[in-house]
């Protein structure tokens, strides 16, 4: 979040507590350990079958 915020000049971020993650879960009806929870993806079977992604970092995405 701080790579993206420094991209967007956006000077600072609040905070996000699991209550109020939990509160916003809610409101857009979708589970909160989708919200609360990371998740590692490695696109292994994408890219054996050769596709090209637009960004392949968060990095690259941040400086367009």
């Amino acid at each position: 979040m701080k790579l993206l915020r420094t991209e967007k000049n956006i000077p600072f971020g609040l905070p996000s507590p699991e209550w109020l993650l939990e509160i916003g879960a809610m409101i857009i009806r979708t589970e909160t350990k989708l919200v609360l929870k990371s998740r590692w993806i490695i696109p292994d079977r994408l890219e054996k079958e050769s596709y090209t992604f637009t960004f392949n970092t968060f990095n690259r995405l941040c400086k367009i």
